[in-house]
């Protein structure tokens, strides 16, 4: 006799980190993650995706995948298809270089409807097709099979409505910053402005709780992120604090915490954490001499002629690309030999490739340490299971190797993790990852020194913490957990996929 699974919330605190976490909790600043703790499963380390920033670990969070499978490779990339940056939101001035309504329109409406991969189905998609009750609060990623309409209630949205004029499909139920809601509440989301988002999140989260609303929900509280970028990583005892009392909310709808958890599986988790930031890395400028594109598409007034890369830096992590197929792989070497001198810079990734132009071999640069070659398949095992075989200076990844085992607790799964983003069809040829305490300015000119930030290969940034409450893990358990676990864990809830 089959019985019906606990109604299911994921939770993602953006760039909670474990150690935060850990003191917050310790300072009964965050009870009910506390509880959540203490009745669940508590996962210090569970890794993001690289580059660790939030469409990419967004993306494989609601898929399961990594970005060689759901497409989605930076938050600032090159389209290739059509000759152009895409800019997800990096900060205000970089959205003001590469132009509003053009950022506004690529992370609302294509960021799912046509730069996350069709083949890649969300949990919103499979649920929603298995007649599971879904719903979601602002997250970059909502693809489902529900229509919703653009709102127009209020001065706010009929004002954003001038540029947001098109339905989404997404989850059953979806409030996204007031200008999608699938019913009429009293929570308001200013539009989704950083401070106010976790209100908003808690507020239509409670109603939806309230009204038997969903069987799966996906709560976002990303504030705590943007008060990081701000203040720095070791101020989110404040901000996780306030993310808990959302929670609370929340739970207070069902009648508190022991009511909410007997009808109630929660998964509360990080897509990414961060790290300090104390030094910037002007890559545009580095590479100024190869010809970069900017935004406004001119030509290299230096030479007078057309670019030959687009730089896109991510934060913490960077990309370029080769703007002439013909020069790619000269480009290429030219990039590297320049980006291996730039102070600042961790590490250096790209691929080499066969006579059939099939990827053969990943290739990691350190500029202390030389090259690290890889490939999937081979005689050494990594920390989840994948077999690789493995050429040239282990340092590199700060690894080593025991009884045919890989592991590197400063670059955690690191081999997995860069072959995903260098074998993403939508990534550039080279790949950059900067050191603890850098960051690459954006187009606007903008970093976060003095604050945090996130991106990088490095452990700093890319350990997120993770609960699990009230869930059956029938399958072992991964020996490093990471957010590409979380997709099939919560299909598996319902009794979906493989588990």
């Amino acid at each position: 006799m089959s019985t019906t699974p606990p109604k299911l919330v994921l939770c993602v605190i953006d760039a909670m980190a474990p150690a935060m976490l850990e003191r917050a909790v310790a300072a009964g600043a965050a009870p009910v993650l506390g509880q959540l703790m203490e009745r669940g499963r508590y996962v210090p380390a569970c890794v993001a995706a690289f580059p660790s920033v939030t469409p990419v670990c967004a993306a494989s969070i609601v898929t399961g995948v990594g970005q060689e499978e759901h497409g989605i490779p930076a938050m600032n990339w090159f389209y290739r298809e059509e000759n152009r940056y895409v800019e997800y939101g990096s900060s205000f001035r970089a959205a003001q270089r590469f132009g509003i309504a053009r950022q506004l329109t690529d992370t609302v409406y294509n960021l799912n409807r046509a730069h996350l991969s069709a083949s890649t189905p969300t949990v919103f998609e499979t649920l929603d097709d298995a007649g599971v009750r879904t719903a979601g609060t602002t997250y970059l990623m909502y693809r489902g099979r529900h229509r919703h309409e653009p709102q127009r209630d209020t001065a706010l949205t009929r004002f954003a409505s001038t540029l947001m004029r098109h339905p989404v499909l997404g989850p059953r139920e979806l409030f996204y910053a007031d200008i999608f809601a699938s019913r009429r509440t009293n929570c308001r989301s200013a539009l989704g402005m950083p401070g106010v988002r976790d209100r908003h999140s808690g507020c239509v989260s409670s109603y939806l709780v309230e009204h038997d609303l969903f069987d799966f929900l996906l709560l976002s509280l990303p504030d705590n992120d943007w008060y990081s970028h701000k203040h720095g990583p070791e101020a989110q005892l404040q901000s996780i604090a306030q993310a808990d009392l959302q929670l609370a909310r929340v739970f207070e709808a069902a009648g508190g915490v022991d009511e909410f958890l007997e009808q109630h599986a929660v998964i509360a988790m990080a897509d990414h954490s961060q790290a300090p930031v104390v030094g910037t890395i002007a890559l545009q400028d580095e590479l100024a001499e190869l010809g970069v594109l900017g935004p406004s598409r001119s030509s290299d007034p230096a030479r007078g002629e057309p670019p030959r890369i687009a730089v896109c830096p991510s934060q913490r992590a960077a990309m370029v690309y080769s703007l002439q197929e013909s020069a790619r792989d000269a480009m290429r070497a030219s990039v590297v030999a320049c980006a291996l001198s730039i102070e600042g810079v961790d590490q250096v990734m790209w691929l080499a490739r066969d006579s059939h132009e099939r990827p053969s071999e990943g290739i990691i640069s350190a500029p202390r340490h030389g090259e690290l070659r890889f490939a999937p398949g081979g005689a050494i095992e990594d920390a989840r299971g994948a077999r690789w075989s493995v050429e040239g200076p282990l340092a590199v990844i700060d690894a080593t190797v025991r009884d045919g085992r890989l592991r590197s607790s400063t670059y955690p799964d690191a081999l997995a993790r860069v072959w995903s983003a260098l074998t993403c069809q939508t990534s550039g040829e080279v790949l950059l990852s900067a050191a603890p305490g850098y960051e690459f300015l954006d187009w606007g000119g903008q970093a976060h020194v003095g604050g945090g930030s996130h991106g990088s290969l490095h452990a700093s940034d890319s350990l997120g913490a993770l609960v699990l409450s009230g869930l059956a893990l029938e399958r072992p358990e991964p020996a490093q957990w990471a957010i590409r676990d979380i997709a099939p864990l919560v299909l598996a809830h319902f009794g979906l996929g493989c588990g």
